[in-house]
């Protein structure tokens, strides 16, 4: 059986390698990210009709007003979080088509993935089936809240930008975890929070894009 795999050159190495090199140039450092996004097709999670374009260092709208993380996001906010450190359980709030969860697979041992647009979920469900990725947990939840009930998580990643730190997802991140998320309305900075044992430390690491967080299913 064919599957979008067989996309034409969309597989080959050489088109993988250049964008692990424009990744590099543009200052990705962690070997182990740059595996993980190299490991990945990219093309499987964009519509057919923007194949070309999946391995170009853009978002691509997916419909519903989200968006596909360009490559250079989606390897700098893995970045952030692993911190050169193996990760256990990660929290990605915003699915998506699923591509981040799926580069995340490839980093941490497990990886919950929580998604707020029903149609969304559903692709993403079925793109992780069809690359047998068994490592994510998807729910179809408002991501605001988090997942209590698997926490704690020593990385979380939220793919939407907020106003503030949901509260939530403080309390669910490990003493010793990393939280990375935009935050900011108009203007976004992609910053990072460290919990330690005394508390909480935002960094603000450097300019951001992303579409507004919302609260409840859609």
């Amino acid at each position: 059986m064919n599957t979008r795999h067989d996309g034409i050159g969309m597989t080959s190495q050489r088109t993988r390698g250049r964008l692990i090199e424009r990744l590099r140039a543009q200052g990705i450092r962690d070997e182990v990210v740059l595996a993980a996004i190299n490991a990945v097709p990219r093309h499987i999670f964009v519509d057919e009709a923007l194949a070309s374009r999946a391995y170009d260092d853009v978002s691509l709208p997916l419909g519903f007003g989200q968006t596909i993380s360009p490559p250079y996001t989606v390897a700098r906010m893995i970045e952030i979080v692993r911190d050169g450190k193996p990760l256990d359980r990660v929290l990605e709030i915003g699915t998506g088509c699923g591509y981040q969860a799926a580069v995340l697979a490839q980093v941490a041992r497990k990886v919950y993935s929580v998604e707020r647009v029903k149609p969304l979920y559903a692709r993403a469900a079925a793109c992780l089936n069809e690359l047998k990725v068994t490592s994510v947990t998807l729910r179809y939840a408002d991501g605001n809240a988090g997942l209590p009930e698997m926490a704690p998580f020593d990385g979380i990643i939220m793919a939407a930008a907020a106003t503030h730190v949901p509260p939530a997802l403080l309390e669910q991140l490990a003493v010793g975890g990393r939280m990375v998320l935009p935050l900011g309305a108009p203007e976004q900075s992609l910053c990072l929070i460290a919990r330690t044992a005394q508390g909480y430390r935002e960094t603000r690491i450097e300019p951001a894009r992303f579409v507004p967080l919302m609260a409840g299913k859609a």
